[in-house]
């Protein structure tokens, strides 16, 4: 099935073009009184400065409370370190961040649960990823508003729409497969010893080198060394060494994640019988708005 797509072009108040595009399409025509409708959004980390604007959102939300239907947005915990890792630091961020109920109209709730656990078990009929596990609510609802904002990202090179999806409306186990194709190695050459990867491990499977662990005979303090056990692929070590010294195969390891993506993402949407995206496409950064460092924009 066709989506029809609209674009329209920001100027300097970016509410007032959202709510242009909204009110010439009206998305929400057939949303029925008291029916609740799920908003996907990413508020960001704590250092992410170009997350969506709560305006941005509370024009979503008010557009949609028009049609007399009942609004929330949800996310989901994340599986590496950071403020969003458990549901009560993810909801104090979001408030600090500006997304309260008397600021964007709307109350803002996390899917899975305290620690990323609670959900629903599927079976995929997919040849990458066999079982996953979604928030409750999904299937029990028709319909699903997702909120976007456009970045680069290390891993699928675009992260939009179907990332929010496949990633934001899953469990941490379900992000962990989808992810285990991703088996970092460490480049001793490059390795500076600066620390980093470590303190940004969310598993601690990065560990300093021993002479037994290192082929070159490099002692402790001289490099690092990921333990492939312990390792979840999250991916957050590639985004914080800036000497090259963390090496992926892309073609196959980020090709496998690719398609893992896609099909939780299908399977997700197939739960609902409408979904409107509205990606935004400006402040676009080097790296998504997930990860826990400062960002760089475009």
């Amino acid at each position: 099935m066709k989506s029809d797509v609209y674009f329209v072009k920001i100027d300097s108040d970016r509410v007032s073009s959202l709510l242009k595009l909204l009110k010439a399409i009206d998305p929400f025509s057939d949303y029925k009184k008291d029916e609740f409708i799920p908003v996907k959004l990413t508020i960001g980390d704590t250092k992410c400065v170009y997350n969506l604007a709560p305006d941005l959102v509370k024009t979503t939300i008010s557009q949609i409370k028009n049609k007399k239907a009942k609004p929330f947005l949800f996310d989901t915990n994340v599986m590496y370190k950071g403020s969003r890792l458990n549901a009560i630091d993810h909801l104090t961020l979001a408030q600090n961040k500006g997304f309260s109920h008397s600021r964007v109209g709307a109350p803002f709730i996390i899917a899975d649960g305290a620690f990323g656990r609670d959900g629903v078990e599927y079976e995929l009929d997919s040849e990458y990823i066999k079982k996953i596990k979604i928030p409750s609510f999904i299937g029990m609802l028709d319909n699903l508003v997702v909120l976007s904002h456009i970045t680069c990202h290390m891993l699928s090179g675009y992260a939009g729409a179907l990332k929010n999806v496949a990633m934001g409306m899953s469990s941490k186990a379900t992000k962990q497969v989808q992810h285990s194709s991703l088996k970092p190695h460490v480049v001793e050459e490059n390795c500076a010893s600066c620390g980093c990867c470590i303190e940004i491990c969310p598993v601690n499977a990065i560990s300093p080198l021993t002479q037994t662990l290192s082929p070159k005979g490099r002692g402790q303090g001289e490099g690092y060394v990921i333990d492939q056990a312990k390792c979840v692929g999250c991916g957050e070590c590639l985004c914080v060494c800036k000497f090259g010294a963390i090496f992926i195969n892309w073609n196959e390891d980020v090709d496998i994640f690719s398609k893992r993506m896609v099909d939780t993402a299908r399977f997700i949407l197939s739960k609902f019988k409408n979904s409107f995206f509205i990606n935004f496409a400006f402040d676009v950064t080097k790296e998504c708005d997930c990860i826990s460092t400062k960002n760089e924009e475009i």
